[in-house]
């Protein structure tokens, strides 16, 4: 599979994003460790999740736990694999969502994540949303300490604007890897800031890449463009949306959400899909987004 890189660590261009194995609706345990499994099996090497990737508040950190299952019962080499996972963002257990970036709280939860992924240092630590109660630079501070101690390898930042962005490489010191924000046909307003980390060498990390759990089945319906040039190469839609995606700058490195092994093993042959200029101009310009 094509490669790009996260800092000083060469990873597959798509990852696996965690979250529809650990939130509602999820399967079996059996079922997903299959599914990270086939994703090791396709060639990823970019594992994404965060200790907010639960049901209930008895089962905080869900999957970063269900990852290391899966990870230390591979039969192969997983020397190799990035966990990245994330911290500041709550799940109270109710179905609704939280912020907290205290520095002491972030500092706290790196450690409990730590412990359940089974690593004395985490690959790749990203804060995971802005808190409106507490200034940016001092969450971004507590996170430019733990990399500071060798806590953590490598640090990210998630749902963040602009500024933000520019502000947290200030902070770190130059040392921002990754930034992880919404994008896909039908939410494109974080194109500003896939532009900036280009222009910066930082890699961008759309979540919810093909649309998001609920509508990514329909996205040739709603994206009329993707399912033409799909029909064309004869493959999914999904598939020529990840390929989309990745041939708008080098540093993007989508992480499609999977719970089956079929939707991994599809969204990771997009790496190999190669679209013609055209073809990305018109998906780039779809008029049904």
């Amino acid at each position: 599979m094509q490669q790009r890189t996260i800092g000083n660590r060469s990873v597959s261009a798509i990852g696996l994003g965690g979250m529809p194995m650990s939130i509602e609706g999820r399967p079996d345990e059996s079922q997903s460790i299959s599914t990270i499994h086939a994703a090791l099996d396709a060639g990823v090497t970019l594992i994404d999740t965060a200790d907010a990737y639960h049901l209930t508040a008895t089962d905080v950190g869900h999957n970063e736990s269900l990852i290391a299952r899966a990870l230390s019962s591979y039969g192969g080499d997983t020397s190799n694999v990035l966990v990245a996972t994330k911290g500041g963002h709550l799940r109270p257990g109710d179905g609704s969502w939280t912020q907290d970036g205290r520095p002491e709280y972030l500092k706290e939860a790196v450690k409990a994540s730590a412990k359940r992924l089974g690593v004395d240092v985490i690959d790749l630590y990203q804060f995971h949303r802005p808190d409106p109660r507490v200034p940016y630079a001092d969450s971004v501070g507590a996170i430019r300490d733990l990399l500071d101690d060798g806590v953590i390898a490598m640090a990210g930042i998630s749902n963040a604007n602009v500024d933000q962005i520019r502000q947290a490489q200030e902070i770190l010191g130059g040392r921002l890897v990754s930034v992880q924000n919404q994008f896909s046909p039908a939410f494109r307003s974080s194109l500003g800031e896939l532009e900036l980390c280009a222009e910066l060498g930082i890699a961008f990390l759309p979540w919810s890449p093909l649309g998001g759990i609920a509508r990514a089945g329909e996205l040739g319906g709603q994206h009329g463009a993707f399912q033409t040039v799909a029909d064309a190469h004869g493959v999914s839609p999904q598939r020529v949306c990840l390929a989309w995606e990745l041939a708008l700058a080098p540093v993007v490195i989508p992480i499609p959400g999977a719970s089956r092994a079929a939707s991994i093993q599809d969204s990771a042959q997009a790496a190999d899909l190669v679209l013609t200029p055209e073809e990305i101009a018109t998906l780039s310009a779809d008029p049904t987004r």
